[in-house]
C-alpha cells in the first residue's frame, strides 16, 4: 500500500514519529531495516543537544509523558545521515529560532539526496520556550520567512508538526493562517503539553525535568489526535494529513483513516516496542482491510 505525498514515497502509510529511537545512526539504520514506511529523524538543532537533565520520560499502559528538550546530534549528523538511508528520508527540524531553521533548512537543500522535511513547530519540552503553532499571527509571519528564504518546492516534500489544540474556533484559526503557504502535508498531534504525572507513593512527579510536567502520549491522547485530524480535514480536503497520537494497533491505523489521515506516525509504542510494532500494526490493519473487502486506502471514506 504504497502512497506518495507530493514527491515522498511512502513504502506503506505508517511511519515511526520523530522523538523516540531516532536520534542515532544505529536508532535510523534499524528503521531503515524495519517496515517503516519512511525514515522520519529526531529533531534537530543547529548544535547537539544533550536535553533536559534528569529522568525525562516515563509510560505505563496507557500514556507517557516525557520532557527531553529536543537532545540530538545536530542537524549536519542528520544531513550526512541522507547518504546511509536508502528509504524516503524525512528529516524532522527543530531549530530553536527562525534563524537556525533557515540555515538548517538551506543546508539540507545542498544534500546530494533529497530529503523530506517536517518542520517541528510544537515542542512542549524546551525550557523557557513556548510552542510557536499556538501564536497565529507569528505562525503567519514565521512561515513568511521560512518560505521567502528557503526554496522550499525543492524538497521531495514539506510539511509541519502542529500540536494539538483543543477549540474548533483554534482550527479555523491555523487554517487562515497556513493556508496560505504551499504546505505539502501537516503531521497533528505532537504531545500534548504540559501533563503532570505524579507517583503517590513517592510524592513525586514522575520525571524531573520542569517540576515534573511534560509532554503527554499514548493510547489516553487518541480521541484528541482523531479530533485534530478530522478537524483539519474537512479544512483541508485535499491536504494530505499525517496522524499522530496513541496508536497501539491496526485498529488504530484504521480509525485515523477514518478521520481522514493519509498516513501514521507511532511514537509512543515504538518507543515501548521497538521497530517490530511496524509489522505488527500494519498486519493487523491489513486483516482489517480484508475483514471489509477493501482493496485500497481509497475505499476507506473520510467519516461525515
Amino acid at each position: 500500500m504504497k502512497i506518495k505525498i507530493k514527491d515522498l514515497e511512502l513504502e506503506i502509510p505508517i511511519l515511526n514519529a520523530s522523538g523516540p529511537r531516532c536520534t542515532t545512526e544505529k536508532d535510523l539504520l534499524d528503521l531503515e531495516d524495519s517496515l517503516s514506511g519512511a525514515v522520519v529523524s529526531k529533531s534537530c538543532t543547529l548544535e547537539k543537544r544533550e536535553g533536559n537533565k534528569g529522568k525525562r520520560y516515563w509510560d505505563c499502559e496507557t500514556l507517557s509523558i516525557n520532557s527531553m528538550g529536543l537532545p540530538n546530534l545536530g542537524f549536519e549528523f542528520y544531513g550526512e545521515m541522507s547518504k546511509k538511508v536508502k528509504k524516503s528520508y524525512i528529516i524532522s527540524v527543530g531549530g530553536l529560532s527562525l534563524e537556525d531553521n533557515v540555515t538548517i533548512l538551506n543546508h539540507f537543500l545542498t544534500l546530494e539526496k533529497k530529503v523530506g522535511i517536517e518542520l517541528n513547530l510544537s515542542c512542549p519540552n524546551v525550557i523557557g520556550k513556548g510552542q510557536l503553532a499556538y501564536d497565529f499571527d507569528c505562525l503567519e509571519g514565521y512561515l513568511t520567512e521560512i518560505f521567502q528564504r528557503v526554496n522550499i518546492s525543492k524538497f521531495l516534500a514539506f510539511g509541519i508538526k502542529l500540536p494539538p489544540y483543543f477549540e474548533l474556533t483554534h482550527y479555523v484559526g491555523v487554517y487562515m493562517k497556513i493556508s496560505k503557504f504551499p504546505i505539502d502535508f501537516i503531521t497533528c498531534i505532537n504531545s500534548v503539553g504540559n501533563g503532570l504525572v505524579i507517583d503517590y507513593e513517592r510524592e513525586k512527579p514522575v520525571i524531573e525535568p520542569k517540576n515534573g510536567i511534560g509532554g503527554l502520549g499514548g493510547s489516553i491522547i487518541k480521541p484528541v489526535g482523531l479530533s485534530n485530524v478530522y478537524n483539519f480535514k474537512k479544512l483541508f480536503p485535499k491536504m494530505d494529513i499525517i496522524g499522530c497520537g496513541g496508536i497501539e494497533t491496526g485498529k488504530d491505523v484504521f480509525e485515523y483513516f477514518l478521520a481522514g489521515a493519509s498516513a501514521v506516525q507511532i511514537g509512543t509504542q515504538f518507543h515501548k516496542e521497538g521497530t517490530g510494532c511496524f509489522k505488527r500494526i500494519y498486519e493487523e490493519f491489513l486483516e482489517i482491510m480484508k475483514s471489509k473487502n477493501y482493496k485500497s486506502l481509497s475505499d476507506i471514506k473520510t467519516i461525515p
